[in-house]
């Protein structure tokens, strides 16, 4: 369960910012998108090794 502290005089805006932004970081959404369609073990791979190749990628931009 999410919890938001509302402090005094915090506008319902902010409080709600900050629940989406907690909501958000639980990954429930995202979970549920994946649960949704069934992708084979050789095609999570593939992306899980494409996802890696693409950060590394980023990283040497960096340096």
């Amino acid at each position: 369960m999410i919890v938001v502290p509302v402090k005094e005089g915090d506008s319902i805006e902010k409080a709600l910012k900050k629940f989406k932004r907690k909501f958000e970081k639980t990954g429930v959404v995202k979970e549920l998108r994946a649960r949704q369609q069934f992708d084979k073990p050789s095609v999570k791979n593939r992306l899980k090794r494409e996802k890696a190749v693409y950060v590394q990628q980023l990283r040497r931009v960096e340096e």
